[in-house]
Formats: C-alpha cells, structure tokens, sequence
C-alpha cells in the first residue's frame, strides 16, 4: 500500500518567474520592484496548494541578486508564510545558491533573524540565517539522518533544550513534523520524496 507523501511538492524555476512577469532576458534580479513582482508570483503559485506544501525555489539560473532583490523574494517571502495567518501553509527550500547569491540571502535573513535551507547544486544542503548552537546541532542531526520517529527523539536529544531546538525548527520552518508528532523530517528529505 502507498502512503501519500507528507507535503505536496510545488516546484518554482525563479529565471522562468523573472523572464514572464517581468519580461526579462537576463537572470539578473537588481531591483526592489523585479524582486515584488517574482515574489508576487510564487505567492500566486503555492496559492493554490489544499494542503501543506514544499515549494522547491529553484534560483540556478539566477545569475545576479541584490540585496533588495534578497529582501523581497527570500525574507518577504519567509516572513509572510511563518505568520499564523498565512494564506496556505508552504515550507520552502531554496535550491541553486551558488556563492554569488549567498552573501545578499545570508545578510538579509540575519537582519530579519529568519532561516532559510539552501541546497546548492550537488543536492546538500545547508542551512542560511540566525540559529543558536541548539538549533543548528539538532538540525545536522535531522539532516543526516533525513527523518526521526517521534520514538527516537528522546534517545536522540537527551537534553531538554535540544527538543525545544527541534520544536523552534519547526516553528521556524527549516524542519517538518508530522501532525500527529509521530516523525520529524528534514526538507531535504521530502525534496527527495522520501515519505
């Protein structure tokens, strides 16, 4: 019997997004109103999810990104689906952050204190922002390991203040548990369709 996977994937090409709503030749993303615009257009995308999402944020083809441009799709973007009242429940993970794209992401999610997983092109990922020491020792767990039963947390994270870690993950977003807090799943492993 095949279990329907966790998340429903949802999977955004960024140059795409900038060459049909902005009509642009280039991948470059430069100023504030290209970022709306490409913003305003994943949000019209994961939209239409019934269910709770993971929008891969492919941004490869995205040759240059500056800091607005970081604001407006990364933190904006982060910042409008953490809050309760979000439209529709979506995690995100942004693939394709090649070293030019780093400096601009990690400077505006440490202004903003969000996190943000980014999967560069070998498929690891990593994870970008503001985290204590807690936070980001349980979440090289949960990566490595790509899931953990709700059994095992107790044996994994001995200390309190780990599984308080892990719950700030997701609430922050960078780590998914199942409703019924029956396992914890790194993005990474549902990019992968791993159920």
């Amino acid at each position: 019997m095949r279990t329907e996977a966790p998340v429903e994937p949802i999977s955004i090409n960024v140059g795409r997004v900038l060459r049909t709503s902005v009509e642009s030749l280039y991948c470059h993303l430069v100023t504030r109103p290209t970022g709306r615009a490409v913003r305003l257009a994943i949000e019209k995308k994961v939209a239409g999810t019934s269910r709770t999402a993971l929008s891969v944020i492919d941004l490869s083809e995205v040759t240059v990104m500056d800091f607005s441009c970081a604001d407006e799709i990364v933190a904006k973007l982060l910042m409008r689906f953490l809050q309760e009242d979000r439209p529709v429940d979506v995690l995100f993970v942004f693939q394709g952050v090649c070293s030019s794209l780093q400096e601009p992401i990690q400077t505006v999610l440490e202004r903003q204190e969000l996190l943000a997983v980014a999967r560069d092109s070998d498929g690891r990922c990593e994870l970008m922002g503001t985290r204590t020491e807690e936070q980001d020792y349980v979440w090289t767990v949960l990566e490595g390991r790509g899931r953990i039963v709700g059994a095992e947390v107790a044996e994994l994270f001995p200390g309190s203040h780990h599984r308080e870690a892990l719950e700030e993950l997701v609430r922050r977003r960078v780590a998914f548990a199942l409703p019924d807090g029956r396992a914890y799943h790194a993005l990474s492993n549902l990019v992968l369709g791993t159920p």
